[in-house]
């Protein structure tokens, strides 16, 4: 339907963003749904928006394109206070309801979603495309499942800028 641009907050949530880019590269294993073993792919090229909540978001990274796929293995929640879903765009990383269970799926909030500030990962904000979010978001569905589902052909990773400065470990 077109294309989505985001600016990634690599110095806010690093380990959200390097998670995401490092499955959009093809540099992290994750669990293949098709050998069940852990392997590097790229885990975003030629998947679907499986799931859409009108007015809500939209969701993709699971290749499998039901919504419950276990990538094998979850990350750490980054929250910040100055991270809110105020707005549509935000670009967060999706789970299970429970701490630190999120993994490779992410959502695009197509509205703001308030309530959800504190309880998902807010790793980016889309910057070019929201018209994009918001035709995906009004797609035709069968309960929250695209009736035609949308691809997501792939994601393309590019750093402007110089990387931020590591802590250094005590």
């Amino acid at each position: 339907m077109g294309n989505i641009t985001a600016r990634l907050y690599e110095k806010d949530t690093p380990n959200t963003v390097e998670n995401f880019v490092a499955l959009a590269q093809g540099t992290r294993a994750t669990l293949n749904p098709k050998t069940k073993k852990m392997e590097k792919l790229r885990l975003y090229d030629n998947i679907t928006f499986h799931r859409v909540v009108a007015e809500q978001m939209i969701q993709s990274g699971d290749p499998t394109g039901t919504g419950s796929h276990n990538c094998g293995f979850t990350i750490r929640d980054e929250f910040l206070p100055g991270l809110r879903f105020d707005a549509a765009g935000k670009l967060a990383m999706a789970n299970t309801g429970e701490p630190d269970s999120g993994g490779c799926q992410f959502f695009i909030t197509a509205g703001p979603m308030r309530e959800w500030t504190g309880k998902y990962t807010i790793f980016g904000v889309v910057v070019e495309g929201l018209g994009v979010v918001s035709k995906i978001n009004h797609a035709r569905v069968n309960g929250d499942k695209p009736v035609d589902p949308v691809k997501l052909t792939a994601v393309t990773i590019e750093r402007v800028g110089p990387e931020p400065a590591k802590k250094k470990k005590k």
